[in-house]
């Protein structure tokens, strides 16, 4: 127990250390910019996030098609897909079931537990699965948007440093 709280406080002041001197690099890094001297430059994002979304709302994948991200479309079409036939598949044997339950409840006045756990338990499934549709579609619609705002977004060399260089932009 004393182990684990000593290894909790060097843990802390190691962060604290690794904080305050990546603060004090940042501050001896700061330099003054002569700010006749800089253009400033208007943002226009070449992607709508939101007409993505509308996109990809309209037919999934849509929105992918439209951010020039191709390799995500049969992603997008094959996760619904599957989970668009897995729940067919589980409706029809709950719908099986049941059927099955309500005959032998109709030729014997008696209630089958076996029919009766198996169609609860094609129906939790189907119901599961309809959930999951649900979520694969909302990401779908996410994936849209985030990737529309990000398509401007540029990691490429400094040519004069020779050194990688992320540039952010971002607009109001």
């Amino acid at each position: 127990m004393n182990y684990l709280k000593s290894l909790k406080r060097i843990i802390r002041v190691f962060l604290i250390l690794l904080f305050c001197t990546a603060l004090s690099l940042a501050q001896n890094k700061v330099e003054s910019v002569d700010t006749s001297t800089v253009k400033i430059e208007e943002f226009n994002m070449q992607k709508s996030a939101w007409g993505a979304v509308a996109r990809s709302a309209i037919l999934p994948g849509w929105g992918q098609f439209y951010n020039e991200s191709y390799w995500k479309i049969p992603i997008v079409w094959g996760a619904i897909g599957y989970l668009g036939y897995n729940w067919v598949d589980r409706h029809k044997l709950f719908k099986n079931y049941r059927d099955l339950y309500n005959q032998q409840f109709e030729l014997n006045n008696t209630k089958n537990e076996t029919y009766q756990e198996l169609r609860e338990f094609y129906r939790d499934q189907r119901d599961l699965l309809a959930v999951f549709i649900g979520l694969a579609y909302f990401l779908n619609l996410v994936d849209a948007f985030v990737d529309a705002h990000l398509f401007d977004f540029d990691v490429s060399e400094d040519i004069r440093t020779n050194s990688a260089m992320i540039n952010i932009k971002y607009s109001f």
